[in-house]
């Protein structure tokens, strides 16, 4: 067995940034992802506020929260894509910005994204807002990435704008993959594994953007959803055609615990126990709050997540907390939930 304990991404204490440009530097980010780049390049004690559902990392945890959701995030999978579907086809926002607290802030950048209606505050709402605030000084970044390469080019362009050298960091983040990438290739294995990865329950949602990218990296191939395209719901037709070796439920925006919650969503549909993964235990459960969801640096830990899921035998990463769960067994009563076994 090959013995991979990797750093996670780190935080830089000292960036290289101009006593003038520091002095003067007010960064607000609403996004997560963006949140975490920009901690990762050293840049925390330039943020001056955040989304509501920037979490991470700790640091930023006391910043006042400029967003803020429109509705309570609440009740079953199907009444939160209900919600979200009706806001999005009737042009409203799912989130609002707190303009009184944009103002008082006066940042010198905003962080946005323009990739999704339902992650966060849109960049013309963020653009719109500023003009009507008169911060026209305000210089906005927006991160917009459909594939694994672009997370990288997000934080060389993030980087640059704010004045430090992120390519150091892009660069060790893709190394790290593309040793998981070739460590993966490396062993002898008859197929590749084929993987379905679920981004929702209810209905049910295929993967897309950066998540076949992942599964590539991890040594593994998805057989549903498509890299660089958006997750998209499927049938249930589609899913037991398909019929993977490994199936991955990484519903967008919820925690380990939430996920698990909706697996009784799956598990009440009478295919699922036809489907070969659940019948042989290769059924998962992950973060994909915190990590296969937020593409920023921590998706160099989903790759490993799913190298450890996809050959347990080659690669350990080391004692982390708990990130996923195997769901083992095929009976009428609950299915029992274990986390990685060889990480302790």
């Amino acid at each position: 067995m090959v013995s991979c304990v990797m750093p996670p991404a780190t935080h830089t204490s000292s960036p290289l940034v101009s006593p003038t440009l520091g002095n003067s530097m007010r960064i607000v980010s609403l996004v997560p992802s963006a949140t975490e780049i920009v901690a990762s390049l050293g840049l925390s004690q330039y943020v001056v506020g955040r989304s509501h559902e920037c979490d991470y990392p700790p640091e930023i945890a006391h910043l006042p929260a400029c967003t803020r959701p429109v509705f309570q995030a609440g009740g079953t999978s199907a009444s939160i894509d209900d919600r979200v579907s009706y806001l999005v086809t009737s042009a409203l926002s799912i989130y609002e910005l707190d303009l009184k607290l944009l103002r008082t802030l006066n940042p010198s950048h905003i962080l946005t994204q323009d990739r999704c209606e339902v992650c966060a505050v849109s960049l013309g709402e963020v653009e719109a807002s500023l003009s009507d605030l008169g911060l026209v000084q305000t210089q906005v970044v927006s991160v917009k990435p459909k594939r694994l390469d672009d997370v990288w080019s997000d934080i060389r362009r993030i980087g640059k704008v704010l004045c430090v050298d992120g390519n150091a960091l892009a660069n060790n983040l893709a190394r790290r993959v593309e040793s998981i990438a070739r460590q993966s290739q490396s062993a002898v294995r008859p197929l590749l594994k084929r993987v379905v990865c679920l981004e929702w329950a209810d209905p049910l949602y295929c993967s897309g953007g950066w998540l076949p990218d992942l599964v590539d990296a991890a040594g593994g191939t998805e057989v549903i959803g498509k890299a660089g395209l958006d997750a998209n719901p499927i049938e249930w037709s589609t899913l037991t055609q398909a019929d993977p070796d490994v199936l991955i439920f990484a519903p967008c925006g919820f925690n380990l615990a939430r996920a698990c919650d909706d697996l009784s969503l799956l598990r009440s549909k009478s295919e699922w126990q036809d489907l070969r993964a659940v019948k042989t235990g290769e059924m998962y459960v992950v973060d994909g709050n915190q990590y296969f969801s937020r593409p920023g640096p921590r998706l160099v830990e989903s790759v490993e997540i799913l190298a450890e899921i996809l050959h347990p035998a080659d690669f350990n990463f080391g004692p982390r907390e708990k990130r996923w769960t195997r769901i083992e067994g095929l009976s009428d009563s609950e299915p029992t939930v274990t986390t990685n076994p060889m990480v302790v």
